[in-house]
């Protein structure tokens, strides 16, 4: 899924498009007990009620690609009889009305899922016409292409509200606040089956994670039976890692700043696509060949990036990027540059010492006072 796909789906959770039908959940304690549960038809919730709940759903598919949005593919065994992409199918096809299957949903959840306190497992079941679109793009809701059913699942922390003070009208006067337990933004979910070219894909899920450090590897894998990629974390370590490896001892300043000059670029050039720019292997290694990495350095390039990311591994490009700025680190410097005017930095031997000369306008700012570079005479 990119994100145009994903905004067509959060645009369907309202009153008007009311394409909810079902929705399930149960509370599950510290312990991993379940505590509550339930299940109705979403209408008939109070209106209140459904607004609330269509802000969690549009939360669960908030986020950016490859770090708080990640598409899953189901291996081939999970596609076959008691497999977790079969087992999905059979509940979004009971239209959440299978209350062993249901059971078994929840448990195979709290089995696999950590987290130390109470949560709030809850799933949908819904079904949308999708409308076909005419030249100018513009959707025409009576010429229904196709239907994407679907099930969304959130699980929300569920957490003791503050202590404080509060004013009570009907006595008139302040006094202490009675604390309730909160339902939170979700931490996790996922969409099943991925929205693909506007259509359904049962080869394929989304899944959500509102800390991209957060992912849960282990619960996806033991959930859905699906291969977790890197964290956007860990790729921009393995990325960083690659790079300092590939060099060796041409890893100078001018080298990996050429490599984080072109990459930026790619980003630019890339920025307004609805799909995230993947880099493969191949890709990585065009990326250096670019940047005019020797070629006798790229030898054994393969085997440097399987041990840095692994041997199936691609890398999101924005994940790597150096993003809004360009850091250089001493033990007690830091400088922070605009990617974009990275040639303002340059390496000199200045009295026999290794220096970064760095090129300014008129003046510099010192704790926020403008100030000249060098003082004046007189």
């Amino acid at each position: 899924m990119n994100k145009k796909e994903v905004l067509e789906i959060k645009k369907q959770f309202s009153h008007e498009r009311a394409v909810i039908s079902r929705i399930c959940g149960c509370y599950v304690d510290g312990e991993k007990n379940i505590r509550t549960q339930m299940k109705e038809a979403f209408f008939s919730l109070p209106e209140e009620e459904t607004f609330k709940y269509f802000k969690i759903f549009q939360k669960t598919l908030s986020g950016r690609f490859g770090k708080n949005l990640i598409n899953l593919e189901f291996p081939l065994k999970q596609e076959g009889l008691g497999g977790a992409q079969n087992f999905l199918l059979w509940l979004r096809d009971s239209a959440l009305d299978d209350e062993e299957a249901l059971e078994a949903f929840y448990q195979n959840i709290i089995e696999n899922y950590f987290y130390p306190e109470g949560y709030y497992i809850i799933l949908i079941h819904g079904t949308y016409d999708i409308p076909g679109k005419a030249q100018d793009n513009t959707e025409m809701f009576d010429a229904s292409e196709d239907v994407y059913e679907f099930l969304l699942c959130s699980i929300c922390p569920v957490k003791l509200s503050k202590p404080g003070l509060a004013y009570k009208a009907e006595d008139n006067r302040i006094e202490n606040r009675i604390r309730d337990w909160v339902v939170e933004e979700p931490m996790h979910g996922f969409l099943f089956p991925a929205f693909n070219d506007r259509g359904s894909d049962i080869h394929g899920m989304l899944y959500s994670s509102r800390k991209p450090e957060e992912l849960q590897p282990d619960f996806v894998q033991g959930v859905f039976g699906c291969q977790m990629q890197l964290s956007a974390e860990s790729q921009r370590d393995a990325f960083n890692v690659l790079v300092a490896d590939v060099l060796g001892d041409k890893c100078d300043y001018e080298a990996v700043k050429n490599i984080h000059e072109h990459l930026t670029e790619m980003v630019e050039e890339t920025k307004d696509s609805p799909d995230p720019l993947v880099l493969t292997k191949p890709d990585v290694k065009r990326l250096f060949e670019m940047s005019g990495v020797p070629e006798e350095k790229l030898e054994t390039f393969d085997q440097t990036f399987e041990v840095a990311a692994g041997e199936k591994a691609s890398l999101l490009a924005t994940n790597i990027a150096v993003g809004k700025r360009f850091n250089i680190e001493t033990p007690d410097v830091v400088v922070k540059v605009n990617p974009e005017r990275m040639d303002l930095v340059e390496t000199r031997i200045i009295d026999g010492k290794e220096c970064l000369v760095i090129t300014v306008n008129d003046h510099i700012e010192v704790n926020g006072v403008n100030a000249q570079t060098i003082a004046r005479e007189g």
